[in-house]
């Protein structure tokens, strides 16, 4: 009844699919259930869009009425305890290093604000799992949704202040030892993230010649090495932004490169309104500059 009433509505299953959070061809699949219980067709489809046979027109009189009253008491009952809290979802490499803090940091300056926090790759089903707003690499995933570009991070060389002391002739990379290079494994599912290879052919200095370093599961994970002083990390500017403002790791060099994808805040049109939702973007942007 909700995706009939949303297409009629909007007059199309696009609109009721952004509305709802789901995909066109979902709104279409409901529809036509509810056209096989009824045994009646409630929409004839003209191009892009549809339109209200002579059933239609009878059920979509008394549906969006009845659907507004539900809409209400629920709200009334529940949804005032629910819209405190945000369910936020995040791919694994940005929810601890930086997401976490800065929702905690929104916590604390707003102390009615309660959060879900979901570690999960992408693409999510908002839908399915109640996912508010999500934070994704590529957001391009998700064109029936609101986005929001958060950053177009980079990377470059990172040590710690205690691995540079040690080593004070790699200060800007002219003197890095093969042995000293650290590496990000980023796993199958990503094909657009550079290595060190390509960081050498755009700085200039000679690449070291291969050799088997210390090698991280992730770019989180990488940057912790880093930090324990176990050579230089090719690491995400984002991602490091609190080590770096707070001298933990510094930076050998102003060469970078950038990710093939920036990251971004998404969320379904119709949880727009929902408490805290657009704040939250707000300062989440704000903190990615």
């Amino acid at each position: 009844m909700r995706a009939f009433e949303a297409a009629a509505r909007g007059g199309g299953y696009v609109a009721a699919a952004a509305e709802l959070g789901i995909s066109p061809a979902a709104v279409s699949q409901q529809v036509r259930r509810l056209e096989d219980f009824l045994g009646k067709k409630v929409f004839t489809r003209l191009n892009n869009r549809v339109v209200l046979t002579d059933a239609g027109q009878a059920l979509y009189e008394g549906v969006g009425a009845a659907l507004q009253m539900i809409s209400d008491t629920t709200e009334q009952q529940v949804l005032r305890r629910a819209r405190a809290r945000l369910v936020v979802s995040c791919i694994g490499s940005l929810a601890e290093r930086w997401l976490l803090p800065r929702l905690a940091g929104y916590a604390r300056a707003h102390p009615g604000f309660r959060f879900e926090l979901r570690v999960e790759a992408d693409p999510v089903d908002f839908a399915r799992h109640d996912i508010d707003l999500r934070l994704a690499y590529d957001p391009g995933q998700y064109p029936d949704h609101a986005r929001a570009v958060l950053a177009q991070d980079r990377v470059l060389p990172l040590c710690s202040p205690d691995w540079l002391a040690r080593n004070p002739a790699a200060q800007g990379m002219a003197q890095v030892a093969a042995e000293d290079l650290l590496h990000t494994s980023w796993g199958p599912d990503f094909g657009s993230l550079p290595g060190w290879p390509a960081w050498f052919a755009k700085a200039g200095p000679p690449p070291p010649p291969p050799a088997q370093g210390f090698q991280g599961g992730s770019s989180a994970l990488v940057l912790d090495m880093a930090r324990e002083g176990l050579g230089v990390a090719l690491g995400q500017a984002l991602l490091a932004q609190d080590d770096l403002a707070a001298g933990r790791l510094v930076a050998l060099s102003d060469v970078a490169l950038p990710l093939g994808h920036a990251y971004g805040l998404v969320w379904p049109q119709a949880r727009a309104r929902k408490r805290h939702l657009a704040g939250l973007v707000e300062a989440l942007q704000a903190s990615a500059g």
